[in-house]
């Protein structure tokens, strides 16, 4: 099985950035400890700041993979074509947010992805990737 996970803008920062919301562990860190746990799947792994980029990596693996945990950050309330992106490819992706988005700013209710994605997990922490995971590997 192969799963893709993909973090857009300023997620290159965890473990430095607003530790009280985010924590004090890498992704890279993190990451570690995703590929140790589930050591009999693929999982590769892409951040960009860049738009674009995101929905060139979603385009690229949306269909080789069986599954994208995304987490959009800051472009889930402003970019459409993240969302027409992700209705475009084959492969399931859920949409995962470090914090609880709901709890924040008002702009930040609103998500380009949400509908398009088969779920979405909002403030768990990394944890919520590994939910997405395991809900991957259920289908």
């Amino acid at each position: 099985m192969q799963i893709s996970i993909i973090n857009g803008p300023n997620l290159n920062l965890l473990g430095k950035r607003e530790t009280d919301v985010y924590g004090t562990v890498t992704f890279e860190e993190f990451l570690d400890t995703l590929r140790t746990k589930y050591a009999n799947i693929e999982i590769s792994y892409f951040q960009s700041n860049v738009e674009g980029e995101l929905i060139n990596e979603l385009q690229r693996v949306g269909y080789s993979c069986d599954g994208i945990v995304f987490n959009p950050a800051g472009y889930t309330h402003t970019s459409v074509a993240i969302g027409d992106a992700i209705a475009a490819i084959k492969a399931p992706v859920v949409e995962v947010h470090i914090s609880n988005v709901h709890a924040r700013e008002d702009f930040r209710k609103i998500s380009h992805v949400s509908a398009k994605a088969a779920g979405s997990i909002f403030g768990l922490g990394l944890k919520g990737y590994e939910l997405a995971i395991d809900w991957l590997i259920a289908q």
